[in-house]
């Protein structure tokens, strides 16, 4: 049982990549070097993925007038976390945002591919996360909670989903408005009241993949 929600546990604070706000990249000095070097630079990759949560953040907080409750960067320890959590009368989704400014995306069954590159476990991790998820929300709402994987695409210029078995939603950032008239699945509140708790998350142990 959970203890009283505090401000200091509440999770419908945070903004869309607030795990990612906080992260210090090296001074500009080593920036331009990098740049000039072509190095890959971690913070890069922070800069883009706070980019991509902000965009798809702010696409699923629209649906908040259809019914529908938002949660973004809920922690699951060792540095990761949840991008955002979307609850409401069509059911429980994790979405899991990717951000690829200016590139062609190929999603199969199982794997994924950026402009043609190495194959990338976007898909498996995805549903992996969403078991985590619903471990969490079942142990302490005390009733079944799906929850459904959510692949969102930031930046792309072309998604092509040849996927027969897949069973994670893939959409580009402009299309989670797809979800809004989901109903019929559960009544959100009672979830939501778990999933905000920042203690319900601590200390959740991974979910084989």
């Amino acid at each position: 049982m959970l203890p009283p929600l505090t401000a200091a546990d509440d999770l419908s604070v945070n903004r869309p990549g607030e795990s990612l706000r906080d992260k210090s990249g090296p001074g500009l000095i080593k920036r331009v070097v990098s740049q000039l070097l072509r190095r890959p630079a971690e913070w890069e990759s922070w800069r883009k993925g706070l980019t991509g949560e902000q965009r798809v953040g702010a696409e699923l907080n629209r649906l908040a007038r259809h019914g529908w409750r938002v949660l973004h960067s809920i922690p699951l320890g060792e540095e990761v976390d949840v991008d955002h959590l979307l609850i409401g009368p069509g059911g429980v989704f994790s979405v899991n945002t990717k951000y690829h400014n200016n590139r062609a995306v190929w999603v199969g069954d199982d794997s994924v591919k950026v402009d043609h590159g190495k194959p990338a476990p976007y898909a498996r991790k995805s549903r992996a996360e969403a078991k985590r998820v619903a471990r969490v929300l079942e142990r302490y709402c005390g009733f079944p909670v799906p929850v459904e994987p959510v692949l969102v695409f930031v930046g792309v210029t072309d998604l092509k989903v040849v996927a027969t078995q897949l069973s994670v939603r893939v959409y580009q950032e402009r299309e989670v408005s797809a979800l809004a008239p989901l109903s019929g699945v559960l009544t959100a509140e009672q979830v939501y009241g778990v999933a905000r708790h920042r203690q319900a998350w601590s200390q959740v142990p991974p979910t084989a993949t």
